[in-house]
Parts: C-alpha cells; sequence; structure tokens
C-alpha cells in the first residue's frame, strides 16, 4: 500500500514543487514509511511509501534506471517480479534493490508498453519516459489499486497541465481543479451506490478504470490523455463440458499457487477472517503453504448477534489451527468512528460495511503490515443472493409476459410496503422491496435495481429540476454499454462482467483499498490472481451455481479441507444495523445533514421528498436504510470538500 502523485507540464517549465508535495501530503496514511520526489524539466513524481518488500533505501521512490531516462512510481505488487527479474537479468539488466518496482523499471525499457501483458499483481503506476517525454500510467485488471488524473487548462494558450494521484483527495490539493460537483457521477452514485469510472465526483478529475492504461505525450503542441483498455475479462466464444472433480482439483491448485505468491513479504502477514467460504478459503491455504499454529488471523465480532459471526471465525480458526486475534465492537464504537470514516473518504461511498471494513483494519494492523483476504469470490463464483434470485426469475417471472411480469412486481411492491420495517440484517419488508425493484429487468439492470439506492425514476423526484437538467435520464444505460464491450456472450458470463466491472472494480475494492490505506495496512486477494480470474471464466456456468448451490465448484474444491457447517453456511455480508441507528443513535445526524433548510441552500435535492423518507423511515413506515444512508454519505462528503453545486 503506497501512494503516487504527479504533475506534467508539457512546455517543459519547471512543475510547483511545493504543490506537489502537498499533493504527496495527502496520501501519508497510504505509505507511514517514507516520502519521495523527483523533478525534472516539466515534470515532477511523487510518492509515499509502506515498505514491504526489499525494506532498504534501495527501494525508494520515485525509482528511476541508470540513465535516469525511466522514472516510475508504482503503488502495489508485482507477484510474478522475480520470474521477469530472472528474465530480465539474462537479458543483460542490472538490478541494484531486491524491489519489484525494479522490475517495472527495466520491463518498461525492455517491452515498451508490452510491460502490461506481462505483469500479475495489483497495481497502478506512472512511468515517465524522458527519451519521448512521455507518461504511461495503468491500473491492475480487475482494479485493486486507484488512479485519478486530470486535465487542468491554462489562460494564455499555453498547453493544459496534467495531474494524476492515487487519491482523489491528492487532485483536490490544487487550486485549479474544477470542485464543482458532476451531476452525471452524482446521479450514478445514487444509484450504484459508489460512482463507477470513468467519472470522478467532481467535474475537474476523471479516474481509470480497472485495466487501462492512460498515455500522455507532452511533446505534442497540445497533448491530452489517451486512454485504452489493455486486457478484458477472457470469456470464452461457449463453453464446453468440463469434469467437475477436474475443475475442483485445477482451482485448488490455482488458489494455492494465487496464495503462495501473495506470501511473499518482509514484514509481519496475516489473513482477515470472517468465517465464510472465501476468506476461510485463502486461511486454508495460508496453513498448508505456512505450518499449522503460524498463520495469524484476524476478525471482530458485534453485539447484534443477527450482524455477528465470530463464532464461524473462530471454529475455522481452530480448525486450521491460527493465531487468532478477535476484537469485539460494542455499537458505540461503531458510530464513533464515523466521522473517521468520512474523512478519509474523499469521494462518496455508500457502501456501510466501510466502517466495520475499516475498523478490522485497524485492528489488524496493530500486529501486522499485510493482510490476505476473501474479496472476489462472490464475483467469480456466483456467491451473492441475487445469483440465486436470477435463476428463480428466468423461471417464474421471464417466461410471463412483459405486462404480466410488471403487474407481478407492482403487487410485490404493495405487500412489501405493508410490511413492518425492521432494523436487523436484511429483515423480509426490506429484502422483499429491493427484489421487486428489478424483476421484470433483465440481466445487468435488473440486478443493479436490486442492489440500487435509487432508481431512475425515482432519482426524478429526489434531484431538483435544475440539477435534473443536467444528469443522466437513465443512470443504468452505462450497463448496456459496458456489455456491448465485454467478450461475454453467455446471460450468465454477462452477470459475471457487470460483478467485475462495477460492484467488484467501483464498490468491494474501493472499500478495503480507502479503509486499508488509512491505517497503512496492505490488503491482497487471491481470488482476483489473474490465472483464477482465467479460471473462472472458462468455467461452464452450471459449475458456479448448481441447483441454487452458490459457489458450486469452490464448495466442492474446499471439501474435507474446511468443516461442513462452514462450506454450507447461508451467505453473510459484513454488515451494521444502518436500519435501527438512522432511528436512533444517528437520527440527530441524518436530521441535522438532510435539513431542508440545508437542502434548499445547496440545491441538489428536493426537501420535501427527502424529508417524506426521514419520516416514514423513523417512525418505521417504510424501511429507507439504503436510501437515506446514501444522502447521508454524500452530506458528509459535501461538509469535508465543501464543493458547490
Amino acid at each position: 500500500m503506497c501512494g503516487i502523485a504527479g504533475l506534467l507540464d508539457p512546455s517543459g517549465a519547471p512543475v510547483d514543487k511545493d504543490l506537489l508535495l502537498k499533493m504527496v501530503a495527502t496520501l501519508a496514511p497510504r505509505g507511514p514509511d517514507g516520502e519521495g520526489i523527483w523533478l525534472a524539466p516539466g515534470v515532477g513524481l511523487g510518492h509515499r511509501r509502506l515498505s514491504v518488500i526489499d525494506l532498504s533505501e534501495a527501494a525508494s521512490q520515485p525509482m528511476g534506471s541508470e540513465d535516469g531516462l525511466v522514472q516510475v512510481v508504482f503503488n502495489g505488487e508485482i507477484y510474478n517480479f522475480q520470474e521477469l527479474r530472472d528474465e530480465l537479468c539474462a537479458a543483460g539488466y542490472r538490478f541494484r534493490s531486491r524491489s519489484d518496482t525494479e522490475v517495472l523499471v527495466h520491463g518498461y525499457r525492455h517491452w515498451g508498453r508490452g510491460l502490461l501483458d506481462r505483469i500479475d499483481g495489483m497495481f497502478a503506476f506512472a512511468i515517465w519516459d524522458a527519451r519521448q517525454r512521455r507518461l504511461l500510467a495503468a491500473r491492475d485488471r480487475m482494479g485493486k489499486k486507484p488512479l485519478y488524473y486530470a486535465l487542468i487548462p491554462r489562460d494564455g494558450g499555453q498547453p493544459s497541465l496534467l495531474a494524476f494521484g492515487s487519491e482523489l483527495k491528492a487532485l483536490l490539493a490544487i487550486p485549479a481543479v474544477d470542485r464543482r460537483v458532476d451531476p452525471v457521477a452524482l446521479g450514478r452514485y445514487l444509484t450504484f451506490e459508489y460512482v463507477p469510472a470513468p467519472h470522478s465526483i467532481v467535474r475537474g478529475a476523471r479516474k481509470l478504470d480497472a485495466a487501462e492504461m492512460l498515455e500522455f505525450d507532452a511533446s505534442e503542441a497540445d497533448p491530452s490523455p489517451r486512454v485504452a483498455r489493455y486486457w478484458t475479462l477472457p470469456f470464452p466464444a461457449e463453453h464446453g463440458p468440463r469434469r467437475e472433480e477436474d475443475a475442483a482439483d485445477e482451482l485448488r491448485a490455482l488458489l494455492a499457487r494465487a496464495v503462495r505468491r501473495r506470501l511473499i513479504s518482509d514484514v509481519p502477514l496475516g489473513v482477515f477472517l470472517s468465517g465464510g467460504i472465501d476468506s476461510s478459503t485463502i486461511a486454508a491455504c495460508m496453513a498448508e503453504e505456512g505450518g499449522q499454529g503460524r498463520i495469524k488471523s484476524f476478525s471482530i465480532a458485534f453485539a447484534d448477534p443477527s450482524f455477528d459471526e465470530s463464532a464461524h471465525a473462530s471454529r475455522v480458526a481452530a480448525h486450521l489451527g491460527t493465531e487468532h486475534r478477535e476484537e469485539r465492537l460494542e455499537p458505540r464504537t461503531l458510530i464513533d468512528v464515523l466521522p473517521d470514516v468520512t474523512a478519509f473518504l474523499d469521494e462518496p461511498l455508500g457502501d456501510a460495511s466501510i466502517v466495520p471494513t475499516y475498523l478490522l483494519s485497524r485492528f489488524t494492523r496493530r500486529h501486522v503490515t499485510v493482510a490476505l483476504g476473501g474479496d472476489g469470490g462472490d464475483e467469480l463464483f456466483a456467491g451473492y443472493p441475487t445469483f440465486k434470485a436470477e435463476a428463480v426469475a428466468r423461471q417464474m417471472v421471464d417466461r410471463l409476459p412483459r405486462k404480466a411480469a410488471a403487474l407481478l412486481c407492482a403487487v410485490g411492491r404493495r405487500a412489501a410496503a405493508a410490511l413492518p420495517a425492521g432494523g436487523g440484517y436484511f429483515s423480509h419488508g426490506f429484502k422483499l422491496s429491493q427484489m421487486m425493484r428489478g424483476l421484470d429487468e433483465r440481466g445487468p439492470r435488473r440486478h443493479q435495481q436490486w442492489m440500487a439506492s435509487f432508481l431512475p425514476e425515482e432519482l426524478r423526484l429526489l434531484l431538483t429540476p435544475s440539477l435534473r437538467a443536467q444528469a443522466e435520464p437513465d443512470t443504468l444505460a452505462v450497463l448496456e454499454r459496458a456489455t456491448a464491450e465485454s467478450r461475454a456472450r453467455d446471460p450468465n458470463d454477462i452477470l459475471m462482467a457487470f460483478y467485475c466491472r462495477f460492484y467488484l472494480a467501483g464498490d468491494i475494492n474501493v472499500k478495503v483499498d480507502r479503509a486499508a490505506g488509512a491505517v497503512g495496512l496492505e490488503a491482497r486477494a487471491p481470488f482476483l490472481d489473474t490465472e483464477v480470474v482465467k479460471f473462472a471464466c472458462g468455467l461452464p456456468p452450471s459449475l458456479r451455481i448448481k441447483r441454487l448451490v452458490t459457489k458450486h465448484i469452490l464448495k466442492r474444491a474446499m471439501r474435507g479441507r474446511l468443516p461442513d457447517e462452514i462450506i454450507d453456511r447461508p451467505k453473510h455480508g459484513f454488515a451494521i444495523p444502518v436500519a435501527h441507528w438512522l432511528r436512533a443513535e444517528l437520527y440527530p445526524m441524518l436530521r441535522e445533514e438532510l435539513h431542508p433548510d440545508r437542502l434548499r441552500r445547496e440545491g441538489f435535492f428536493d426537501p420535501g421528498y427527502v424529508q417524506t423518507m426521514v419520516d416514514e423511515h423513523k417512525t418505521g413506515r417504510r424501511d429507507h436504510r439504503k436510501q437515506l444512508w446514501t444522502l447521508l454519505v454524500f452530506q458528509r462528503w459535501l461538509d469535508r470538500y465543501r464543493a458547490g453545486s
């Protein structure tokens, strides 16, 4: 976990060193072990370091070639760096460190942008080529590491400046960046609960998507960033037959290899352990690689039993013989930490599970510097309850005429509205209400409506007329465009591609990156290993979910290696009691942040519409937890970053 930043002036004039240092300083929590900058005519690169591999000064960044003509700043890990290092040594390159960063330096000199085809890892990097006066920046294939950029226009006909950084806050340190809220981005945030790439929440900045690269040629008269996708999920045109036993054996071998690569570290290392099959699988692979009693595992426990999974985590830890640590959290702890969480979120993220993720990261960081986790298992192997709902919808709804399906959904919504609003872990009324929202749709549109806070028709009531005129009329249209770009053709593959490109890259990975980055912890995800991803893409969909059993092939692969009650237990998300809090402990904050007078001044949301939601939720008539939490997070973001409308 590191932080990178940079400024490029195509005119060749010296960049503002003090400004670069301010940008780098915003990233200090990501890299608490050191700071470095490199300056040359027209370019400045900055880095904050979390030392993980090769703790010596030789591995400090920015890192350059011997002649100084290639300079690199890098956040992440290259897991196949040792093989690439051997190949580059054989080609005559000399290494001065043991770090994976130096593989990028010499790899770029040897292969150019072809380097992206060869490296496997989680990364965001920028490489400055002084000979060609060109910057190459890129994100990893599955979007583990972030990269924002901004093109800053200047007066007097001078070419625009390019700025980039690991987080939006690095760009917001630049006074010239337009901080006004982007209406398109806001509409998508309210639907997706995060801002999907390429937008950022402010007008003056963008972000790279997973598996995208950016090139900026400063030798051009008026250069601008050129962004292109260098890799896509490799779905086959057709899925051939596959023996289940062979597939399970191959998955076990691939996961063991992925974990083995992620155990390379010169600092203490552990594993997040929730007691679900994903994190338990990673812990089991670590135990097989590292030996009994040597693996450090970490979990948190909740006072509310409907949200607590600690007993399952303890069961797995005992089975594997890990050195297990658990922190028990009282409700007050979760609430008290909210200001810290909303402070480090420089872009609104409406996933409330970032709160326990931050607390787990903070607890883990007291003992280790690197932690492996189970992120990616749900997306690759159809683990979410929505995949079960999809199978049912195809049998019971998709065969109906459109009008009949729409009528069924309308009846379902009325039934859901009549149920009492609960405050526990996904009440029946909440689940039924969400399910009915997109049941008469198809594919990714159906799934995003199941997960959404506000649907397009609801946004037309929520947004003020002036903002509505600037926003997208259909915030879900981006899904069709993304599907057209994908290689997926099978309907199940299309859903997997949707979850990977949107929910995984835009929500899950962002949540873990920001929570871990806030405490200087590096989080690694073996499920997102390129070979594991390729395997999952080529798997017949019937082996991902079989007779409504999600993650079928993963469960088959781990049978006998984990307790049956862990393998067969229902999916349980990493959640907190948001619905209850918004009626009780958080109600004063909610009332203040969404006060009608404030909403009128800001001009984003219709005060009457919002007040109705607040009142209905407070009295228990409706469960508006998702909508109100999403609005609350945005308002807290406005408080912190003072963006105008």
